[in-house]
């Protein structure tokens, strides 16, 4: 189930870590916020090498659907209540200028990418003064705004918010031409890190800054990042035959489907549901969708992604944690990785660099949790613990991250830890961490 990225471009792979190695900086994952964050740090003139467990890119980059945008759902609204007018605002201005940076590079570099500045609107058939709501907060923080009625949408809404100057792009394409100056080692999982020290199947690093960019953080301790957040799958179906749309959607209801244009192939997503706790057939139930809302379609790819989602609707990007100042992380996306993978890189660079950022405070991972996310931690907590009960019986598929029971997701056939989103193919082959081994499937596949 290759995405419509990965299906046609294939970034020139690199060799293995050749053995032990000293470096200045390294990086472990070459996903678009470790390759973004490695190409800046070595503008600044750090020595930086980037690890790799697979090959650059094969991560949730390729399963993204590639919208570049400061417009994450109703972020602003709930910024405003959780973290104030300054929260909110240094929210809109990191993520506002890491648009325009994509914009930048992009022509600076002369990268052909397939990138299109182009309108972001939320749509609802429910909520209409919820997307008031975050109109008014958007525009608080500096955003310009528009609440619309009329959309390319195939059914009408009951409103939409419109924010301008937005994008879209190939995120291979990109991230193959910014990764092609980088010291890059691929098909070298990271087994441990203790300190300084990166132990692989290849050899050791030794570093004096380590960036933990790999999507999930997989030491327990310190940093118990395996409290802190969950992961959820989503679908993808690229139609053709589907007609065209300059925009880019997101519908804010239960039911909200995701929309974009990669050309003349219109991609429709939705489905989405806490890795683990599948629902039934969601690739069946978006190909009903696209039958009744664009006739004659054909789906030609179809994909699935994994995201990172924070207590607080916050990424942590900053000091791994009060205990070790060497390193460094960046994760809890949620649906946004590639405007966040471009704040990210900023914001390490200049803390790396320069020991401060000015949005250090707002996405910091030792940042206390507010009230507001109490009940997740408690919905968190609550699914985390009934996975490691279920662990404990006899004779269940059981993740080695941390002895959680394995669920069965019959649409990818993939074996899900409900806890904390590691997954794994039908003969236990570690695919997407935090564990960092595979498992052994001594049962049958149900």
């Amino acid at each position: 189930m290759k995405s419509i990225w990965s299906k046609h471009v294939r970034i020139p792979e690199r060799n293995p870590l050749p053995g032990n190695l000293d470096t200045e900086i390294a990086v472990i994952g070459a996903g678009m916020a470790g390759i973004l964050t490695a190409f800046y740090l070595a503008r600044e003139g750090k020595e930086v090498l980037v690890l790799e467990a697979n090959t650059t890119g094969s991560g949730q980059t390729s399963g993204t659907t590639a919208k570049i945008t400061s417009q994450h759902n109703l972020i602003y609204h709930r910024l405003l209540t959780d973290r104030g007018s300054r929260g909110m605002k240094l929210y809109a201005e990191s993520n506002q200028k890491a648009v325009r940076e994509y914009e930048r590079i992009i022509k600076d570099r002369s990268i052909s990418c397939h990138y299109q500045k182009r309108p972001a609107f939320l749509y609802t058939m429910e909520q209409p003064n919820a997307i008031h709501l975050e109109a008014i907060s958007a525009r608080q923080a500096g955003i310009p705004a528009a609440e619309v009625i009329e959309t390319e949408l195939p059914f009408a809404v009951k409103r939409a918010l419109r924010f301008d100057s937005q994008a879209s792009f190939h995120p291979l394409k990109f991230l193959g031409a910014l990764s092609s100056c980088l010291t890059i080692f691929e098909h070298t999982p990271v087994l441990s890190v203790r300190d300084r020290t990166i132990v692989t199947p290849h050899g050791n690093v030794t570093a004096e800054k380590i960036v933990f960019a790999c999507h999930y953080p997989f030491p327990l301790i310190p940093g118990y990042y395996f409290a802190r957040m969950y992961q959820e799958r989503s679908y993808v179906l690229a139609l053709s035959g589907a007609g065209t749309m300059e925009g880019m959607y997101l519908g804010i209801d239960p039911d909200g489907l995701s929309l974009r244009s990669a050309g003349q192939t219109l991609l429709l997503g939705g489905q989405s549901h806490r890795t683990g706790l599948p629902g039934p057939h969601p690739y069946r139930n978006l190909a009903d969708t696209a039958g009744r809302l664009f006739p004659g379609s054909v789906p030609c790819c179809r994909w699935s992604a994994q995201d990172c989602i924070t207590l607080d609707s916050l990424p942590y990007i900053g000091r791994f944690s009060r205990r070790n100042r060497r390193w460094y992380v960046a994760t809890g996306f949620g649906k946004w990785g590639m405007t966040l993978s471009m704040v990210s890189a900023h914001v390490l660079t200049d803390l790396i660099c320069r020991g401060e950022s000015p949005y250090e405070s707002l996405y910091s991972p030792l940042r206390f949790p507010r009230l507001s996310s109490i009940p997740r931690l408690a919905g968190h907590a609550a699914e985390s613990a009934k996975g490691l009960v279920k662990g404990l019986a006899p004779d269940v598929m059981r993740c080695p991250h941390m002895g959680c029971k394995l669920s069965w997701n019959a649409a990818e056939s993939t074996w899900e830890c409900p806890c904390h989103g590691s997954r794994f193919d039908s003969a236990g082959k570690l695919m997407t961490g935090p564990s960092q081994t595979s498992c052994h499937c001594h049962k049958l596949i149900p």
